[in-house]
C-alpha cells in the first residue's frame, strides 16, 4: 500500500511540475509577462527531468522536457522551422562550465578544438530566411518547431538588411538565427513616455521587445527603438565554413549584424578570463546581456557531440546574476510629472547597485506597488541594468516584523498636498484639474534643460519660487519677467538677476527642433523634434498636419502621432505657442531644409566621461550631422571619443589603429561645414 501511495505521489508531482512550467512557458513566451526568475525556472525544469529520468514508466511526448518554448502567439500565420530551433542548456557557476568542458572532452577525447565566446543577448529569439538574397520570412521561435510569421514586424528593423550584399555569390536560400531586442537607451526612453502619458511602463528591455514584436500593426512595431544580431544558421544551400568564429565573418559579409564580441579560446582557462571580461563591458553594449555563450569553435565536432531534445551539446549558456541589491524601503513619495501623471517612487537606504548609489527607485504605479505587495519599512531587493531607471522588482517578505503598513495612494498624496484623480479606465492617477502648479514646475524644468531652450541658472529652486508666487504660469511667462519682479525672489542680488534675464534672452535664438522638443509633446524626445523640425520647417505647418500626414513621416507610428495632433488641438498649447512666437521664440526652420549629413557614413565611439555635455548629448550632435554613434569599437569604426577614465575601448581602438579624438577635436569636428574640414 505504501509503495502505491509513494507512486501515485511522484506521479502526482510529475504532473504538477508538467502544469506549472506550461503556465511559466505562457507567461514568458506568449504573454511576455514571465512570473519568475530564470533560475526559479531551470530549478522547476531539473526537477522534473529529474524524476521523469528515475520514472520512464511516467514519460509523456507532450512534456516540457521535450519542447523548447512555449505555443505559438495567436493572430500570426503558423510556420514551420526547416531545423528546430533549439535552446541552450543554462550554467550558474564556473564548476558548471568546467563540467561542460568535461563532458566534450569525454565525447570527443584527443581531439584539438578552441571554444568561440558570445554574449548571451537577453532578447526574443527570431529566424530569418533569404531567398535568393532578399527577405522573404521573419518567424518567432515559437515552441521550436513552429513558431509565428512575424516578417511585417522584423522588416521594420533597420539593422535587419532586406536583402544580402557581400563580396561573393549570395545563397539562394540561407536561414539565420539571432536575438531581437530593444536598446537600452531607447528601453529607457519609451517608459519614461509611458509613465508620462498614464501608461504601464514595460517591465525590461526582454519584455518590451516581446510586446512590439506581439504587436499586429507593423507601424507600431516602427515606432519602437529595435535591434537584431544574428549568431547562427538554419537551413541553407552554401557550404558552411570550418569554425563557428568564420561563419560569424561570412555573415557579416553578407550584410547581416553579428556580435560584436565573439573572440576564440584556445581552452576553458581562456574562456573563463574572457568571461569576467565580458562582465566588466557588459554596458558597453546597446542592448542588455545577461550572460555569455559558450560554442565549440570546429564545426566538424557537431555531429559528434549531437543534441539532446532540448538543446545543442556542443554549445552552452553561462548566466551573470542580475544586478540586484537590497535595502530598506524608508518612505514612498508621490512624483509629479510634466503632464501631470503621478508616480510614486521609493526613498531607499542608500545602496550599491551596478556601480552606482541609488538613493530612489521607481515604483511605476500603485497596481504595480499593490501586485508585488510592497510596504514602507519593507527589506526590497533593488534592480539597476545599464541605463535603465533602478526599480523595485521584489521584497523579501521573510524579514517582514508584522507592523509595514499597507501602501494608500489616496494617503500618499494627502500627506503630501495633493488632490489625485483616477480614471477607471486608465493606469495612471492624475493631479486633479485646475492650476496644477507642480505639473507645472515639471513642465518648467524640461522647458528649461540643457538640450531644450538651454536656459543658464534657471534651475529647480528657482522654478519652485516662481511658480508658487505665481509669477510663472506655463513658459510664455519666463518671456515676461522683469528684474524687479525677480528681485522680489529669495537670493536673488543683482548680478543674477541680470544673468538669468540674458539667458533667457539668449534661448530665443535656439533652433526650431530644440523649440519643439522644449514644448513637451507627448512622446516626442529630442531625435524626434529634429525629424518633425526637418520635415515641416515651421510651428505652422505642423500644427495643421492631419495624423494622416504625420503617419507618413519614417520612425512615427499611429500612437505618436495621435499625440502630436492631440497636443497641437489643445487651447491651452495653442495659446502658450503664440505668447512664445510674440515674444521673439524661433517657431520656424531657419532657411531651406540644411544639408546635416556632412558627417555621413562616419562611425562613432564614445567612451569616458565628457566635460562640456553628456555623452548623450555628444550622441545627439554626431546623429544630427549625419554620423552613427555606436556602443562597440571595430574595425569598421572611424573615430572613437576618449573622455576622462575612456577604459577598454580606447585600447582596442589603439590595437586596431583607430583615430582616436578628445573632446576638443570633437567640438571643431562638430562645428565644421564640410568634411574635409576634419582633416
Amino acid at each position: 500500500m505504501t509503495t502505491m501511495n509513494s507512486s501515485t505521489g511522484i506521479r502526482d508531482e510529475i504532473e504538477r511540475l508538467r502544469r506549472e512550467i506550461e503556465r511559466h512557458n505562457r507567461r514568458y513566451y506568449v504573454e511576455a509577462a514571465p512570473e519568475i526568475s530564470d533560475r526559479e525556472y531551470d530549478r522547476l525544469m531539473d526537477r522534473l527531468e529529474q524524476l521523469e529520468t528515475e520514472h520512464p514508466e511516467y514519460a509523456d511526448p507532450d512534456s516540457p522536457t521535450r519542447r523548447v518554448g512555449g505555443e505559438p502567439l495567436e493572430g500570426f500565420r503558423n510556420v514551420r522551422h526547416h531545423i528546430p530551433m533549439l535552446s541552450l542548456a543554462n550554467t550558474y557557476s564556473k564548476d558548471e562550465l568546467r563540467d561542460f568542458d568535461r563532458r566534450v572532452r569525454r565525447l570527443i577525447p584527443e581531439e584539438e578544438f578552441t571554444y568561440a565566446l558570445e554574449p548571451k543577448v537577453d532578447g526574443v529569439a527570431v529566424a530569418l530566411r533569404y531567398e535568393n538574397g532578399r527577405l522573404a520570412l521573419g518567424a518567432t521561435r515559437g515552441d521550436g518547431t513552429t513558431g509565428d510569421d512575424i516578417t511585417a514586424n522584423l522588416r521594420t528593423i533597420a539593422s535587419i538588411p532586406l536583402r544580402l550584399s557581400g563580396s561573393g555569390r549570395v545563397p539562394e536560400v540561407l536561414e539565420v538565427r539571432g536575438e531581437a531586442y530593444m536598446t537600452r537607451r531607447g528601453f529607457a526612453e519609451i517608459n519614461r513616455t509611458r509613465e508620462e502619458t498614464g501608461q504601464n511602463p514595460f517591465a525590461n528591455p526582454r519584455n518590451a521587445c516581446a510586446g512590439s514584436l506581439k504587436q499586429l500593426d507593423p507601424r507600431v512595431v516602427a515606432e519602437r527603438p529595435l535591434g537584431a544580431v544574428f549568431y547562427g544558421v538554419g537551413a541553407t544551400s552554401f557550404d558552411l565554413p570550418a569554425t563557428h568564429h568564420e561563419l560569424l565573418d561570412q555573415l557579416k559579409d553578407f550584410g547581416i549584424p553579428i556580435l560584436p564580441f565573439h573572440p576564440v579560446c584556445p581552452d576553458l582557462d581562456a574562456v573563463l578570463q574572457r568571461l569576467d571580461e565580458l562582465r566588466e563591458r557588459r554596458h558597453d553594449f546597446s542592448f542588455e546581456i545577461d550572460g555569455g555563450v559558450i560554442k565549440v569553435n570546429e564545426r566538424r565536432f557537431y555531429d559528434t557531440l549531437g543534441t539532446t531534445a532540448k538543446s545543442p551539446r556542443w554549445a552552452v549558456a553561462y548566466k551573470y546574476e542580475a544586478e540586484q541589491a537590497e535595502t530598506t524601503l524608508r518612505d514612498i513619495r508621490i512624483r509629479i510629472g510634466r503632464t501631470g501623471v503621478l508616480t510614486p517612487v521609493a526613498e531607499l537606504e542608500p545602496v550599491t547597485v551596478a556601480g552606482s548609489t541609488i538613493h530612489r527607485a521607481t515604483l511605476h504605479n500603485p497596481d504595480e506597488i499593490a501586485r508585488k505587495d510592497i510596504r514602507i519599512g519593507d527589506r526590497v531587493i533593488v534592480e539597476k541594468a545599464g541605463e535603465v531607471i533602478p526599480a523595485v522588482v521584489g521584497v523579501n517578505r521573510d524579514a517582514r516584523d508584522g507592523d509595514e503598513p499597507i501602501f494608500d495612494m489616496n494617503e500618499a498624496c494627502r500627506r503630501e498636498g495633493i488632490v489625485p484623480v483616477k480614471n477607471e479606465h486608465e493606469v495612471a492617477w492624475r493631479l486633479a484639474g485646475g492650476h496644477q502648479p507642480e505639473r507645472v514646475k515639471r513642465a518648467l524644468e524640461h522647458f528649461a534643460q540643457r538640450n531644450a531652450m538651454d536656459i543658464d541658472g534657471l534651475g529647480e529652486a528657482l522654478i519652485g519660487q516662481l511658480v508658487d508666487r505665481e509669477q510663472v504660469r506655463s513658459p510664455a511667462d519666463l518671456y515676461e519677467l522683469t528684474k524687479d519682479r525677480l528681485l522680489e525672489l529669495d537670493r536673488m542680488a543683482d548680478k543674477s538677476a541680470d544673468n538669468l534675464l540674458r539667458a533667457i534672452e539668449e534661448s530665443k535664438k535656439r533652433p526650431f527642433d530644440r523649440v519643439l522638443f522644449a514644448l513637451g509633446i507627448p512622446m516626442v524626445g529630442a531625435r524626434t523634434a529634429r525629424v518633425l523640425a526637418d520635415e515641416f520647417g515651421s510651428i505652422d505647418e505642423l500644427a495643421e498636419a492631419s495624423e494622416e500626414r504625420l503617419e507618413q513621416i519614417a520612425d512615427i507610428g499611429p500612437i505618436m502621432a495621435r499625440s502630436i495632433a492631440e497636443f497641437f488641438a489643445g487651447d491651452e498649447h495653442r495659446k502658450c505657442i503664440e505668447r512664445l512666437r510674440e515674444a521673439g521664440v524661433r517657431m520656424e526652420r531657419e532657411g531651406p531644409r540644411e544639408d546635416s549629413s556632412f558627417l555621413g557614413g562616419m562611425t562613432f565611439v564614445l567612451t569616458g566621461s565628457l566635460e562640456s555635455m553628456t555623452r548623450d548629448e555628444a550622441a545627439d550632435a554626431i546623429e544630427q550631422r549625419g554620423g552613427r554613434v555606436t556602443s562597440s569599437v571595430s574595425n569598421n569604426t572611424d573615430y572613437v571619443v576618449a573622455g576622462a577614465n575612456p577604459g577598454s575601448k580606447l585600447d582596442k581602438a589603439r590595437r586596431l589603429g583607430v583615430r582616436v579624438l578628445d573632446e576638443s577635436a570633437l567640438k571643431t569636428m562638430l562645428s565644421a561645414k564640410e568634411t574635409a574640414n576634419m582633416e
